[in-house]
């Protein structure tokens, strides 16, 4: 974390002290909202939530180490108190953003694909600089503070994942980190049951891109029209990737190999190389182009580009992750989350890798899709049986997991339904054969992140 006074704090979110002696004592511990998180020099932020008061778990965050809290009322330890602790949350960020004035601040958003793109430009960017990334989804406005509060005063790179979840929070998020550069992968379908449709989406997703500067960047999808329209709300230049011709960034030539693994051409201003993903799935050919984008902005030479993308791994836990029994079987975990684009390139990945392999697809609900979420489910099943999947196991007791499994059993394949996480992992246990290629995804809040690790420690 960024070395800090308890004072310089107080004086940045405008707050006064509370049992703190020594303003002079150090922050330079991690930013943390879990008392359990707390070490030697940490700062806890109290949250008066809905379920918990953070207040109440301040004199175990100081028992951990903490050098101090910021609250909104006394608690017991030293503190600076407040009027509104998310407010001068932002402020501290604000501030903190202030002192790094070598940095360049890259924000990315999209329905979906957001933090593998952003594990795959921190990877990429680092070739060129210290880089400080989002560490796993942590997106939001409690998120970004933490990313920017613990990255280095001296990082040449700040890579900020961006969610929103409706109209003006993306605004709140570039209000209290400015970007210097802005990349929306996609618009899809994910969280409309809160933002309405996909007009609305790109119109929150757009955000990131007005928030700029004349002398900022916008790396926008010129294959996702939605996308590619947000260029009219820029002040800064546009910089498009994408697999069409008119892309300055552009991937020609693409083709997966058996593993699930994408190789294409890369294409910038600069020139063309040949480039092979370690990542499974032939979606992350966008997500790598969005990062080639940026990294020939910041002054990355393609071949070095090419060199970093085909080197990236996964760092982020249930995305496309491969797991190898003993008996032969492989587990893909994508169970981290789902919505209907990213369960249909999960499932095109699965098509891609089967070779001679019975494929088996175990699908949980997508959620927040709202009015429409009865139809999704019903055509991400459809589509499991129109790309050859052997067998679909549709998991929950609701109608969403329903209109799966019979929009699978419309075309003919093996399909079943089972009630909740346990009943999966026991039909399971019954149904793999050695050999079997199984791939398990669904919203997080379904937890089937549990049954990926039944099924990988037989």
């Amino acid at each position: 974390m960024q070395s800090m006074t308890l004072g310089e704090i107080a004086e940045a979110v405008g707050g006064r002290f509370d049992q703190a002696p020594d303003p002079g004592a150090i922050v330079t511990g991690p930013l943390v909202v879990d008392s359990r998180k707390a070490k030697p020099g940490a700062l806890f932020v109290a949250f008066d939530g809905e379920h918990v008061d953070g207040h109440d778990f301040a004199a175990a965050a100081a028992a951990g180490g903490a050098s101090g809290v910021l609250a909104s009322r006394e608690c017991g330890t030293p503190a600076v108190i407040v009027p509104d602790v998310m407010q001068a949350l932002a402020l501290l960020t604000r501030w903190q953003i202030g002192r790094m004035a070598g940095v360049t601040r890259i924000g990315l958003t999209g329905s979906s694909g957001k933090t593998s793109t952003k594990d795959l430009m921190a990877q990429v960017l680092s070739r060129a600089g210290t880089t400080g990334a989002t560490v796993g989804s942590q997106n939001n406005e409690i998120g970004v503070p933490m990313t920017v509060a613990n990255c280095p005063l001296d990082a040449k790179f700040l890579v900020l994942e961006m969610g929103a979840r409706g109209a003006g929070h993306l605004t709140y998020l570039t209000d209290m980190a400015p970007l210097h550069v802005a990349v929306v992968l996609n618009v899809g379908a994910a969280h409309a049951g809160e933002f309405g449709g996909k007009e609305d989406t790109a119109k929150a997703k757009g955000e990131l891109v007005a928030s700029l500067a004349e002398d900022g960047l916008a790396v926008l999808n010129l294959d996702d029209p939605l996308v590619a329209g947000m260029a009219a709300r820029s002040a800064a230049p546009v910089l498009f990737f994408g697999r069409s011709p008119q892309a300055q960034v552009r991937a020609s030539e693409v083709a997966v190999d058996g593993e699930g693994r994408a190789r294409f051409v890369l294409t910038t201003p600069a020139g063309s190389t040949p480039v092979a993903l370690q990542l499974l799935g032939e979606h992350h050919v966008a997500n790598a182009l969005a990062v080639a984008a940026v990294a020939h902005h910041v002054g990355i030479p393609t071949a070095e580009i090419a060199a970093a993308l085909g080197e990236a791994v996964a760092t982020t836990g249930s995305r496309m992750q491969r797991h190898d029994r003993p008996d032969g079987v492989t587990v893909i975990d994508d169970a981290y989350n789902a919505n209907p684009d990213s369960m249909a390139a999960a499932l095109r990945a699965l098509a891609a890798m089967r070779g001679e392999r019975r494929t088996v697809a175990v699908l949980g609900e997508m959620r927040e899709l709202g009015a429409g979420s009865k139809d999704e489910h019903r055509a991400i099943g459809e589509l499991a049986s129109a790309l050859g999947t052997d067998v679909l196991v549709a998991v929950g007791g609701d109608q969403d997991a329903a209109a799966l499994a019979a929009g699978a059993r419309s075309g003919g394949g093996e399909t079943h339904l089972a009630a909740d996480r346990a009943a999966a992992a026991e039909l399971l246990s019954e149904l793999l054969r050695p050999g079997d290629l199984v791939i398990v995804k669904a919203s997080l809040s379904v937890g089937l992140q549990q049954l990926v690790q039944q099924l990988v420690q037989v």
